[in-house]
């Protein structure tokens, strides 16, 4: 039919996400982007607009395929912080060693290009760190600690997750990388221990 788009837009924002995610906003030239989604610069820019709002829109597709996966982690485990943090850890883990896709974490990499973005991708991206660091504070929210004290370690995970990604980009090894996790979930544990009221840490 006249008008009717010939391809599969979902496939190609697909597409488009992968060279992000490899290749970060700023080197994600227009040329990339059109040979990887088999678009020229006039089908992107009518299906999706600029390379800023195509970029917002592969942020978006990437926070719903993996935020879907880190709440279903998550919540996996009621009145089990602990454990919690260690299913979401394993669900990192599982998608750095995943042979097809990129390495790293597109949210990662794109905080870390935050500088070259215009102003509404960096809010997007600082908004989906937020958001990230919202339900690992749900998950948190089991234990008997102190407010200060689930937030600061609500944080302290987001970072470890972070710092995974990084790490993964430089070709650490996975073993290397489950070892981080492994500290960073023992660091919680003591740290909600500690953190218990005394009449809860010896019930």
């Amino acid at each position: 039919m006249s008008g009717r788009k010939q391809f599969d837009i979902g496939a190609a924002l697909d597409q488009a996400m992968r060279v992000f995610w490899q290749r970060g906003y700023a080197d994600a030239s227009l040329d990339a982007l059109g040979a990887a989604t088999g678009l020229g610069r006039g089908s992107l820019y009518g299906a999706f607009g600029n390379k800023d709002a195509l970029f917002g829109q592969c942020l978006d597709r990437y926070a719903s395929i993996y935020g879907a996966q880190y709440e279903q982690a998550l919540a996996a485990h009621p009145g089990d912080p602990v454990r919690a943090i260690e299913a979401f850890f394993d669900v990192i883990l599982g998608r750095i060693a995943d042979p097809s896709v990129p390495v790293g974490c597109l949210i990662a990499q794109s905080a870390a290009q935050s500088l070259t973005l215009k102003e509404e991708n960096g809010i997007q991206v600082r908004g989906l760190l937020d958001t990230q660091r919202g339900r690992v504070r749900a998950a948190l929210a089991d234990s008997s600690a102190d407010t200060r004290t689930l937030d600061e370690l609500a944080t302290f995970v987001v970072a470890v997750n972070q710092s995974l990604a990084v790490l993964s980009r430089a070709g650490t090894s996975d073993a290397e990388l489950r070892s981080v996790t492994r500290l960073a979930c023992t660091t919680v544990a003591d740290t909600l221990t500690r953190a218990a009221p005394e009449d809860v840490a010896q019930g």
